[in-house]
């Protein structure tokens, strides 16, 4: 008995002292570019309510379909980040999940120039966001990942404003239209007929992560510190495949992971924990 006692007395201030975060699931920022309110989720780290310490940044976005509430009810963000901080493979972060699914869905600028997403996620919810919270706001500290067409929210991003972010984490992404006369299918969802020839090449050459690798400025793409993840029976397969190639050949240096698994909740609640770690190295300065 009293070395049961004696167990029990060792264990408990792990027990006590586990720390716990905080998610918000329903906030929102006023947008003027979008001429509404913007909903968005937060992750809290556990000692956030109790120090006065300024923290880096991870802007997590979800797939077609979900909205804000994604990673916190599917994802389970708060335990896996709660768990990831307490055993160390993570550094403490706060976690940001915007809304790309009210008004329209997605990421990017619409090509009628009537919904300028992108433009509001630069522009106001990131300035918002990292005046409201205690955000260190340099590029060393912030970072984006993001799953399906968030996946391919964070190619883009990242590959757009590479200045903005040290790491980015795209999980079986959509990596953008398969070629120019697939915009014809994203047109017509926009309700969108007269494009010109050259526009279309233009919406291609600026929405396509492969496009983007092979035009872009090479030093400015190595400056972030990549990891795609994707897995081997994910519909998506092969294009994350061929950024990897692209990367290859651009000498890009960048962790290419191939898992088993598909197209699901299951398969990225998997990957977070090794996205947390991924950035964490860097927010680090590893």
């Amino acid at each position: 008995m009293k070395k049961i006692l004696l167990l029990f007395a060792l264990s408990l201030p792990t027990l006590l002292f586990a720390q716990r975060g905080r998610v918000l699931d329903n906030l929102s920022v006023p947008s003027k570019i979008l001429k509404m309110d913007r909903k968005y989720a937060i992750y809290l780290p556990p000692d956030y309510d109790t120090s006065e310490r300024s923290y880096p940044v991870l802007y997590l976005l979800h797939g077609a379909g979900d909205d804000q509430t994604g990673w916190v009810q599917f994802g389970e963000v708060l335990h896996i980040a709660d768990k990831a901080i307490n055993e160390g493979t993570s550094t403490a972060m706060i976690i940001v999940m915007p809304d790309a699914d009210t008004g329209q869905r997605g990421y990017f600028n619409s090509p009628k120039g009537d919904w300028n997403y992108e433009d509001f996620f630069f522009d106001e919810f990131i300035p918002y966001i990292e005046k409201t919270y205690r955000i260190k706001s340099e590029k060393r500290y912030r970072a984006v990942a993001g799953l399906s067409m968030g996946g391919g929210g964070t190619f883009m991003y990242a590959l757009h404003r590479p200045d903005l972010f040290s790491s980015a984490c795209p999980l079986s992404a959509y990596i953008g239209p398969a070629t120019p006369d697939d915009i014809d299918r994203i047109l017509k969802r926009n309700g969108i007929e007269d494009m010109s020839k050259k526009d279309k090449l233009a919406y291609y050459n600026k929405h396509n992560a492969l496009a983007l690798i092979e035009n872009g400025d090479v030093e400015d793409i190595k400056s972030v510190r990549w990891y795609i993840d994707c897995g081997d029976d994910d519909f998506l397969y092969e294009g994350n495949s061929l950024v990897h190639i692209a990367m290859r050949k651009k000498e890009i240096p960048h962790e290419f992971r191939i898992r088993d698994g598909n197209h699901g909740w299951h398969y990225w609640r998997t990957a977070l924990p090794e996205v947390l770690a991924f950035i964490t190295k860097h927010f680090h300065q590893y």
